[in-house]
């Protein structure tokens, strides 16, 4: 992609193509499970805390890495044969940023019933699979904290999960407008903005959303801003 933006001839090869589109399912997808495993962390960080260190063992979280990675990887080679089974024989320019699945679709002049429904059906596992790890994880987050007396682990707790839950509605609310609407209401233009958004904008955001969660960071924040305040 910032080849293309560089390049005044941006044009891809149709395995370079292919490659790119698996590529970038794959890093999709590998995100979007690695949120839920966070998710789960927290939920073991904030209600079972002496427990932690033996439940969230690094044996655990290099399979749960392996994992998140193997089942981005399939789902990418399953979209990427899918994709590129179809004949393309009209127009060869791809009204897109990247190699996404939504554009090569349109690009077709294959019959794609069968690739959207599959389209479908693992973007919707995939999501539903994530949303029900990551809203089981905070509503016992959030029974644990309404139990909380103190005031300080309150506080700690709720700063502990507002980043990610922030993290999570960005990336996932972009990707599922992406990919589950039906193709009749496509709009390149709008899905070009919600890729770069989702591939780009977001993964951008990530670094300042969890170095809030630093307490060195937001000291150094909240110094900077009180010496602006009274310089002001």
């Amino acid at each position: 992609m910032l080849l293309n933006l560089l390049a005044e001839r941006k044009s891809i090869s149709f395995t370079a193509c292919a490659v790119q589109m698996s590529l970038s399912i794959t890093f999709a997808d590998s995100q979007g499970f690695l949120l839920a495993v966070m998710a789960y962390d927290h939920y073991v960080a904030i209600c079972n805390p002496l427990l932690y260190t033996v439940t969230m063992s690094r044996q655990l979280c290099k399979q749960l890495v392996t994992g998140v990675y193997a089942v981005g990887l399939v789902d990418s080679m399953i979209f990427t044969c899918f994709t590129f089974q179809l004949s393309f024989c009209s127009s060869n320019i791809i009204n897109h940023f990247s190699c996404e699945f939504p554009p090569l679709l349109a690009l077709s002049c294959s019959d794609t019933r069968i690739n959207e429904i599959v389209m479908f059906a693992f973007t919707l596992c995939i999501t539903e699979s994530i949303f029900v790890t990551v809203l089981l994880s905070y509503v016992y987050i959030t029974s644990t904290i309404l139990q909380i007396c103190s005031t300080k682990c309150l506080r700690k707790a709720f700063s502990t999960c507002i980043f990610h839950s922030t993290a999570v509605v960005l990336f996932y609310g972009t990707l599922l407008f992406m990919y589950l609407r039906p193709t009749s209401s496509y709009s390149m233009d709008t899905d070009k903005m919600a890729s770069v958004s989702y591939t780009l904008v977001i993964p951008m955001f990530n670094p300042l959303i969890y170095s809030l969660m630093n307490t060195e960071v937001k000291d150094i924040l909240r110094k900077a801003m009180n010496k602006l305040l009274t310089n002001s």
